[in-house]
């Protein structure tokens, strides 16, 4: 009973002091999403909801935090991971929302059917528009050029603009040797300063506009580009060979009414407001703008990442756990070799594990990595310290390492005590060689893991340089 009353007295206090760390933590001002998540583990507790009721998780907690108050722990580990998640939900729907305000500001389309221009640093825009029919719709993309345009310092030399112009001027067409749609022969490109004029060598088959007649006949036509900038003059000449169109009636009626559309939108350049057309060949026109809106896939993607972190916090916590038996597992033989150096030097095994946890508290900032067995062991002498027996002290360390070697370790301790046999040393002596054995075995099987982990690669390099060299020698046949 006195033993109970000094382990729960120690456990309230080291609770106490990590309630207060995290209180300082939160004087100033406690989080938002703590308090919320503080609010709905209370919720969910008084509901008993299964999510927060684990019997895996309690059962690590309790191994990775021996001697704290466990309701304390479980509660701090499942309000930090809500909190973490309601952080990742909040972030997500800001995203969203913010994508769903950016996808409504770009919509240019207003209701009286017109749509505003931008002014000359705008630039060009590209908007996607549907014309709703009645029976069907037609989608189409259009460019919507700048109210005013004036020219500027010149950034690109001719050469570059010369070798880009035929793919700029293409428009839906695969190449300029097959010709069955319209040219896109504008005054000026985006991302160069010149200004152009078009002249056409067969204007009445393809305009100085780029508008493009249907021919019977393979035709070739000459396009001569003159570029104007400041006080200089260039020209190129462009060969287009125009095909006869194989278009499907419903082709025909998208290309007649995306001309018609771009008509329009040309006309109305010299306008602030380029007002769509509402008819075509006597049928009503609906007409509606696509914009990109990525607000819905935003939000799916943080409600997803928020459940995959809250539901693999506890394989984390579980691997944490796995980390901590290896690491006591890998110390346990050099833990057992200087137990049985300071007992043979003639220390008693109390004298010899305050030792052994003295000269690890000294070095323990300097060292790297965990050392669970040596933080055990300062527990144990704390526990001595606070009048626990040391039979109780030991067998304590064992129960809370939870492996069987250092359960094992410390029954030898217990019966030294109880019986007081002449023989530990010699037991000490065993346990430390056959630590050291298990070690050796421990270390082939690791080596032999890495073995069959590197295999596959190995294999992987053996097929290319197997194709490296077979390569040539096929290629040579």
């Amino acid at each position: 009973m006195k033993k109970w009353k000094v382990d729960e007295a120690k456990g309230k206090d080291e609770a106490k002091g990590k309630k207060k760390k995290q209180q300082g933590k939160h004087d100033k001002g406690e989080s938002l999403f703590r308090k919320a998540a503080m609010f709905l583990y209370k919720q969910a507790c008084i509901r008993k909801l299964p999510l927060f009721s684990s019997r895996q998780v309690e059962s690590d907690l309790v191994q990775l935090h021996p001697g704290e108050n466990i309701q304390w722990i479980r509660t701090e580990y499942y309000v930090k991971k809500l909190s973490l998640t309601l952080v990742i939900l909040s972030v997500g729907l800001l995203f969203g929302a913010a994508a769903k305000a950016a996808a409504g500001r770009s919509i240019l389309l207003q209701e009286d059917g017109s749509i505003r221009r931008g002014t000359y640093q705008d630039g060009e825009k590209e908007i996607q528009l549907t014309a709703d029919l009645g029976d069907h719709s037609q989608e189409f993309t259009v460019s919507l050029h700048p109210r005013l345009f004036t020219e500027k310092e010149l950034e690109t030399l001719w050469a570059e603009f010369a070798e880009t112009l035929p793919e700029l001027i293409k428009g839906k067409n695969e190449s300029l040797q097959q010709v069955t749609r319209d040219l896109i022969l504008q005054e000026s490109y985006d991302g160069f300063p010149f200004q152009v004029e078009w002249e056409s060598g067969r204007p009445d088959v393809l305009g100085s506009g780029g508008a493009v007649s249907e021919v019977k006949v393979q035709t070739e036509v000459e396009l001569v580009a003159k570029a104007f900038c400041q006080d200089r003059t260039w020209e190129k000449a462009i060969r287009v060979t125009l095909v006869p169109p194989s278009m499907t009636p419903q082709e025909k009626l998208h290309r007649d009414l995306e001309e018609y559309l771009t008509d329009s939108e040309e006309q109305g350049r010299s306008e602030d407001q380029w007002v769509l057309p509402g008819q075509w060949q006597d049928r009503q026109i609906n007409w509606s703008q696509q914009v990109e809106d990525n607000s819905v896939l935003l939000w799916a993607a943080a409600l997803i990442v928020a459940a995959a972190v809250y539901l693999l916090s506890d394989r984390d916590l579980h691997q944490k756990l796995e980390k901590r038996k290896r690491a006591l597992q890998q110390e346990y033989p050099d833990l057992v070799h200087r137990l049985t150096l300071y007992v043979g030097a003639g220390m008693t095994v109390r004298s010899a594990f305050q030792k052994i946890a003295s000269d690890y508290e000294k070095k323990r900032e300097s060292m790297s990595g965990d050392h669970p067995a040596y933080e055990e062991m300062i527990y144990t002498c704390r526990e001595l310290k606070a009048g626990v027996s040391e039979g109780a002290a030991y067998e304590h360390f064992g129960r809370r390492t939870g492996r069987q070697e250092y359960i094992r370790l410390s029954t030898f301790l217990m019966q030294n005590l109880k019986r007081g046999s002449s023989t530990l040393l010699e037991r000490l002596r065993e346990e430390a060689e056959k630590a050291g054995e298990e070690k050796l075995m421990q270390s082939r099987r690791l080596g032999e893991e890495a073995g069959t982990k590197l295999l596959i690669p190995m294999v992987i390099m053996l097929a290319v340089v197997m194709v490296m060299i077979m390569a040539p020698a096929f290629s040579a046949m």
